[in-house]
């Protein structure tokens, strides 16, 4: 739906608006996959470390803090998705939508805390390497790998549409590969008896954590510092709003991110004598959504009368 109204800045120079929005089509609920990850997970975090402290493994134990440390994020996530789905109110106009990111980004923070941690507890154990039930690690690790490999295949649809639902792909498919790592490596401590391979193997595969995970942390902290989202080009948008009807100028054009699946845009059009046109603020608007994505555009019509500029002109971006 379109419609005119208007904006607090225009009291100084009489302008007419226009404003379109839509609503996102957001992955399919994941509150379920959230439910059931987070209860596997913590049942498998509390009888690793039960077996971890009988088998001597510093590496189930570290492998266990890990996962607890990704059952925190999943809870935090699901408690960010939650929050999205709020209605806006007078003090929240956008809803809580944001908190989304502000979830991704501590997850992919998180990640990498935990993952740090576990690298530096790997290269004291190449010092000072301990021997360990190595059946038993085996088991516990396989275990592990079932639970965490089921809990990352139930996000795995979501993980393209939303930054937070990937996060929580991120955080259990990483947690699998752990599991899998620290399976191998009590597999050839058994067959050998190197006891340095165990923490040997934690820093590969923390390595690989970390090079998954810094896409994630880059393009939240995007995301939190209201950079243009991943995937909407902007000149192609400011070439289309350009080539409006009667558009001679567009300038204090904004995209940026409402939420891990939503976009919103501001911009203000330049249309010399034209009026407000309901009809092309509605097509407009289904066409920033259908070909950019852009689910909340706000458009400012402007006629571009001498001797009253728009104060915000200036502060165009190229």
């Amino acid at each position: 739906m379109a419609h005119t109204h208007d904006h607090p800045h225009d009291h100084d120079h009489d302008h007419a608006h226009g404003h379109g929005h839509g609503h996102s089509h957001a992955p399919a609920s994941f509150g379920r996959a959230f439910a059931i990850g987070i209860t596997l997970n913590i049942a498998y975090v509390a009888a690793e470390a039960t077996y971890g402290v009988l088998a001597n493994s510093l590496a189930l134990l570290s492998d266990a803090g890990h996962n607890l440390g990704d059952v925190l994020s999943l809870a935090v996530a699901w408690v960010a998705a939650w929050m999205g789905g709020k209605a806006p109110t007078a003090r929240y106009t956008y809803g809580l939508r944001g908190s989304s990111i502000l979830a991704a980004l501590s997850n992919a923070m998180l990640l990498l805390i935990i993952t740090g941690g576990i690298a530096w507890e790997a290269i004291q154990r190449l010092f000072h390497p301990e021997p360990s039930a190595g059946m038993t690690v085996m088991v516990v690790a396989a275990v592990g790998v079932l639970v965490n490999g089921f809990t990352a295949w139930m996000f795995a649809s979501g993980r393209k549409g939303d930054v937070n639902i990937r996060a929580a792909f991120t955080h259990m498919a990483s947690d699998a590969l752990v599991a899998a790592g620290v399976v191998a490596a009590g597999g050839v401590m058994l067959l050998t008896g190197w006891t340095w391979l165990d923490p040997a193997v934690s820093l590969v595969i923390g390595a690989i954590v970390v090079l998954g995970t810094w896409s994630l942390l880059r393009e939240s902290l995007d995301l939190a510092l209201q950079a243009v989202p991943t995937g909407v080009d902007r000149a192609a948008v400011l070439a289309y709003l350009g080539a409006l009807p009667g558009v001679s100028e567009v300038h204090d054009l904004h995209i940026w991110g409402m939420s891990t699946t939503e976009t919103a845009l501001t911009a203000h059009l330049v249309r010399p004598g034209g009026e407000v046109d309901d009809a092309l603020l509605h097509t407009v608007c289904g066409e920033l959504r259908s070909r950019f994505s852009v689910h909340h555009a706000t458009l400012q019509i402007e006629a571009g009368a001498l001797g009253h500029p728009c104060s915000l002109a200036d502060e165009a971006v190229v």
